[in-house]
């Protein structure tokens, strides 16, 4: 069912022995060598992504990689998993793929993320509800937000933000509602004029209101009034474009049984044992980002305690730890795994390349029962993002896929 080019072996890793039991007791388990493949599995011109993938969220794989292997380890109406959702990449092209979804984030921006893109509602809908939203009434922030907008934005964030909020809590909500929740989050900071914001960093990473104030005064500029309405149906407008009917269709089927879950990823008692055909997912690499820290605005904006978020985050400061962590994962991904089911699990090169994680990661899944098939490597150049945060190659950003193929 997986085939590779034994032309691309590059070399081969050495799972080291670990316990196995038997009827007689226990024994080890001999050393297993492991080949290791190296080629272009997939690029960017591969297959142009869909565009309802174009939502910003730090660290996240791109939408050809978990669509490789759920193209070629999976049948349709398969349950595909992702225990480190983020933004929901795995998610969504599962189901664009016809596969059932299950997603798990503690931070509970995953969700929010994720949800309203299987829901997917129509563009009119959206600029009707825009145009009813109330944004007359001008309210104070319980932040000083200043240095990121125009008064006249601020008053209009405020009242969508409140509008969202007594919705959600009365459980009125719906998909449209939910959908401009998810791009108006996605909108809050960036550096063009598609956002509400005044020029700062990235979306996928906002900055401290202190630095916005050294970089205004850096540049000499002020925040200047962004209509909120129409660069959330803008946005929404690219985000849905080269959705087809069966795209839709596909995922709005999926948003019915969709199990997305706020949990540690040890944890998911939710997920039954043996219902996994595939998990994709990409775990936090070590402490190489910070997302409390980067997503305090978008917290704010959803009433999320980033703090609270920041501190159920795996972010190990070091290689023991993150093992230690990561184990009691795969011995959860054991438990909800099929038979004959996969994981594909993708790691970064950190510590400038001297840490190569894939060599941690297979031992962990061995003891946990899994047999590791391949550690397959796509080369990927730096990304325009990237070099905005002004992360150097083999520094903090991940400049190979580097994925460790289990099967139960």
């Amino acid at each position: 069912m997986f085939a590779l080019d034994p032309a691309t072996l590059s070399g081969r890793l050495s799972v080291p022995p670990t316990p196995r039991a038997t009827r007689g007791g226990s024994r080890m388990r001999h050393d297993v060598s492991v080949p290791v493949y190296e080629q272009s599995l997939w690029t960017s011109r591969q297959r142009q992504a869909n565009s309802i993938h174009e939502v910003s969220y730090r660290a996240c794989f791109k939408p050809q990689l978990p669509r490789y292997f759920i193209e070629r380890l999976t049948a349709a109406g398969d349950l595909v998993y992702d225990p480190f959702s983020g933004r929901g990449t795995t998610a969504v092209e599962a189901a664009l793929t016809g596969r059932r979804v299950a997603a798990n984030d503690i931070n509970p921006l995953s969700a929010i993320f994720t949800l309203p893109r299987l829901e997917v509602p129509e563009v009119a809908d959206i600029e009707e509800r825009l145009r009813t939203l109330p944004m007359g009434r001008r309210r104070k922030s319980d932040i000083d937000l200043s240095m990121f907008y125009h008064s006249d934005t601020e008053r209009e964030l405020l009242a969508l933000r409140d509008y969202l909020a007594r919705h959600a809590s009365s459980g009125t909500d719906d998909a449209v509602d939910r959908w401009i929740r998810m791009v108006a989050t996605n909108r809050l900071t960036g550096h063009s004029p598609g956002f509400f914001s005044v020029y700062t960093l990235p979306p996928n990473q906002a900055t401290t209101p202190e630095n916005q104030i050294r970089i205004n005064r850096k540049l000499k500029q002020k925040p200047e009034y962004r209509d909120t309405r129409a660069l959330i149906l803008r946005k929404s407008a690219q985000l849905l474009a080269r959705l087809t009917a069966e795209d839709r269709a596909a995922l709005r089927h999926a948003a019915k049984s969709a199990l997305l879950l706020e949990r540690p990823a040890a944890q998911t008692r939710e997920l039954k044992s043996g219902s996994v055909q595939l998990t994709v997912t990409s775990p936090p690499f070590l402490d190489v980002v910070h997302y409390a820290r980067d997503n305090w605005l978008r917290c704010w904006f959803n009433s999320i305690d980033a703090d609270t978020v920041g501190a159920g985050i795996t972010m190990s400061r070091t290689v023991e730890e993150w093992a230690e962590a990561m184990g009691a994962v795969f011995a959860e991904l054991y438990r909800v795994t099929r038979n004959g089911g996969w994981v594909a699990f993708e790691v970064g090169e950190v510590k400038r390349g001297r840490v190569r994680l894939e060599e941690i990661v297979a031992p962990l899944g061995a003891a946990a029962g899994f047999e590791c098939e391949a550690v397959l490597i796509n080369a990927q150049k730096f990304t325009k993002t990237a070099n905005i945060w002004g992360v150097r190659n083999n520094s903090k950003g991940t400049n190979t896929n580097r994925i460790v193929l289990m099967r139960k």
